[in-house]
């Protein structure tokens, strides 16, 4: 066997980790060897090799790919998804949604499924979310009253206040903004509630 570049290796493991740091999972062979400049098959024996000498982990598939760095993250870091517009019938975390990743420990958000929504507008100003910020979702289908949802309302997503009116036992959706007014609706698909936000200072 030919005796393996070991800078190659190690341009290897750089752009594996930046890609996931980036978009939270790893290339495949082809955006390796597409990367490196170098074939598919050339990919494939230095991943073999690089296996051998415990550079990286190589689980198999085409992005089973774990370098060391990725298994110490791993432990203790979710990488949570930045969801686009969401359409009707499509899978909320498919991956055309999902715009890029956000790693968050997983001490700050606890158990459950999450998601990240990127806050449209400033109809929830009063409740401190603002326009451009990043609004962490626990992705659950209810919702106790006065917590703030993500419903989906013909095919797009919108960040509300929740309540269920005694009377007609409409749902209402209260903007946190004295300009707007509260939406009433029948029925609403709730895809989670919002538990953080994260925002710039500047």
């Amino acid at each position: 066997m030919r005796t393996k570049n070991i800078e190659l290796m190690n341009k290897i493991i750089e752009f594996v980790d930046s890609e996931y740091s980036k978009k939270g999972r790893t290339p495949t062979m082809q955006d390796i060897a597409i990367k490196m400049q170098i074939t598919k098959g050339c990919v494939s024996n230095y991943i073999r090799e690089m296996s051998v000498r415990k550079l990286i982990v190589n689980n198999g598939g085409s992005r089973g790919i774990m370098t060391k760095t990725m298994l110490k993250s791993k432990k203790n870091i979710l990488q949570v998804p930045v969801v686009g517009s969401i359409a009707c019938g499509f899978p909320l975390l498919a991956e055309e949604n999902i715009d890029f990743y956000i790693p968050i420990s997983k001490e700050y958000l606890g158990n459950g499924k999450y998601f990240i929504l990127k806050a449209n507008g400033d109809s929830m100003i009063n409740a401190n979310i603002s326009d451009g910020d990043f609004v962490i979702i626990r992705q659950q289908e209810q919702a106790e009253e006065g917590q703030i949802v993500v419903a989906l309302i013909n095919d797009e997503a919108t960040l509300k206040r929740f309540y269920l009116e005694k009377n007609t036992k409409r749902i209402k959706l209260h903007p946190e903004n004295e300009k707007m007014r509260d939406m009433f609706f029948d029925n609403i698909i709730i895809q989670g509630v919002a538990i953080k936000v994260i925002k710039d200072l500047i």
